[in-house]
C-alpha cells in the first residue's frame, strides 16, 4: 500500500507589519525629532554637537551652552512629553469609559478643579500661609494645584457612586457642575486678586512650561507616569465596556470598580499634568479621536500610540511657543488651542460628511 508523500511547505512569505506598528514607528521617530529641536531651537541656538556634547557622558560642550540644555530646555522637554502622554492617555481612556468620542480630561471636572486650587492658593495662600510657603518652596503651586484635581474627583466619585446603573451619567454630569462652579469661582478670585495675582493666573490657566523645575518635574512625573501605567492596564476591560456595561458585565468585567478605577487614574494623570503646565486643553480630546478614527477602536493598540501622540504634539506646540515671538514668549495652552481648535473642527466635520 504506498503511502501518499509528505506536501510540500509552501513558500512562506514575510509577515508585513501591522499599521499599528508602523503608526508607532512612525510617531517615535517624530518624538525623537521633536526632542533634538527642542534642545536646539530658542532664543538662544545650541549646535546638535553642543546639545550631545551636554547630554553624552565623556564629551565635552561649552558651559554656556551645557546649562541652556540641562538646566533650562532639558526639563521644560521632558514636562511636555510627559503632560503630553498622560492628558492623551487619559483622554482615550475616558472616551472609552463614556463610549464617548469627544470626552476629554476636563469633563469630570478634573482640570477645572486642579486650577481652582492654583488659583485659591496664588490669591489667597500664599499671601495667608507664607510658613507653608516657606516649608515647602517651589512645590507649593504644583500641590494646590493636585489637590484641586483630587478633590474635585472625589466629589464626581461619592456622587456618582450612589446612582447604581446610571454611575456613568451622573458623573458625567457632576463633572458638568464642578466645571461650571469652578469656573465661576475662579472669575470671583480673578476680580478679587491684584495686578500681580493676576497675571500669574492668567498665565498658569493658558499653560505654560516656562516654570518647570528639577524637583517638581521629578514628583510630578512620577504620579503621571504611575497613573499611565495603570490606565494601559485598563485596555482589554475598556474593549469589553464598548459592548455595554451589560455586556461587559456578563463578560466579567467589574464595571462599578473600573469606572472608578478610570476616573481615580485619570484624575491623578490630569492633576500631575495641571501641576507642571497649568490647563491645557484639546491634547486629551483631538490626539485619541484622530488616533481612533485613523487605526479603530482597540485600546490595546490606541493607549500606547496615544501617549506617543500626545507627547510629539505638546512638545511640538511647545517649540512654537518659543519660536512664534522671539525673545517673547506664547503661553503653551494657546498655541495648542489655535492648532487643536481647527483639527478639532476638521475631524468632526470630516465624520459628519461620512454620516451624510
Amino acid at each position: 500500500m504506498a503511502t501518499a508523500a509528505p506536501a510540500r511547505p509552501g513558500l512562506a512569505l514575510p509577515r508585513l507589519p501591522g499599521r499599528g506598528t508602523l503608526a508607532a514607528l512612525a510617531l517615535g521617530l517624530l518624538v525623537c525629532l521633536s526632542v533634538l529641536l527642542n534642545l536646539m531651537l530658542g532664543a538662544v541656538p545650541v549646535p546638535a554637537h553642543e546639545v550631545l556634547g551636554a547630554l553624552l557622558p565623556g564629551r565635552e560642550a561649552d558651559p554656556a551652552a551645557a546649562m541652556v540644555v540641562r538646566e533650562i530646555r532639558l526639563p521644560r522637554l521632558l514636562a511636555a512629553l510627559v503632560v503630553g502622554a498622560a492628558l492623551a492617555v487619559a483622554g482615550a481612556a475616558l472616551q472609552g469609559l463614556f463610549r464617548n468620542p469627544l470626552a476629554d480630561p476636563g469633563l469630570l471636572g478634573v482640570s477645572t478643579g486642579a486650577a481652582l486650587g492654583s488659583a485659591l492658593w496664588l490669591v489667597i495662600g500664599a499671601g495667608a500661609a507664607p510658613g507653608l510657603l516657606a516649608l515647602v518652596g517651589p512645590f507649593a503651586l504644583p500641590l494646590a494645584g493636585f489637590a484641586g484635581a483630587l478633590a474635585a474627583i472625589a466629589v464626581v466619585l461619592a456622587l456618582g457612586r450612589r446612582a447604581g446603573p446610571q454611575a456613568t451619567l451622573l458623573m458625567l454630569l457632576v463633572g458638568i457642575g464642578v466645571n461650571a462652579l469652578g469656573g465661576a469661582v475662579i472669575g470671583l478670585l480673578s476680580f478679587l486678586s491684584t495686578d500681580t495675582e493676576l497675571r500669574a493666573l492668567s498665565l498658569w490657566l493658558l499653560g505654560t512650561l516656562a516654570q518647570v523645575e528639577w524637583p517638581v518635574l521629578a514628583a510630578a512625573a512620577f504620579v503621571a507616569l504611575g497613573a499611565l501605567a495603570g490606565l494601559l492596564s485598563t485596555a482589554r476591560a475598556l474593549d469589553l465596556l464598548a459592548l455595554g456595561e451589560d455586556g461587559a458585565r456578563h463578560l466579567g468585567v467589574d464595571v462599578p470598580r473600573l469606572r472608578q478605577r478610570l476616573a481615580l487614574l485619570s484624575a491623578l494623570a490630569v492633576g500631575a499634568s495641571v501641576s507642571l503646565a497649568g490647563i491645557i486643553g484639546f491634547v486629551g480630546l483631538v490626539v485619541p479621536h484622530m488616533l481612533r478614527l485613523a487605526l479603530g477602536p482597540g485600546h490595546a493598540r490606541l493607549l500606547p500610540l496615544a501617549a506617543l501622540g500626545g507627547a510629539l504634539a505638546l512638545s511640538l506646540a511647545d517649540l512654537g511657543a518659543r519660536l512664534i515671538a522671539l525673545p517673547a514668549e506664547v503661553p503653551v495652552g494657546v498655541v495648542m488651542a489655535f492648532v487643536g481648535a481647527p483639527a478639532f473642527l476638521w475631524v468632526l466635520l470630516s465624520a459628519w460628511r461620512r454620516m451624510g
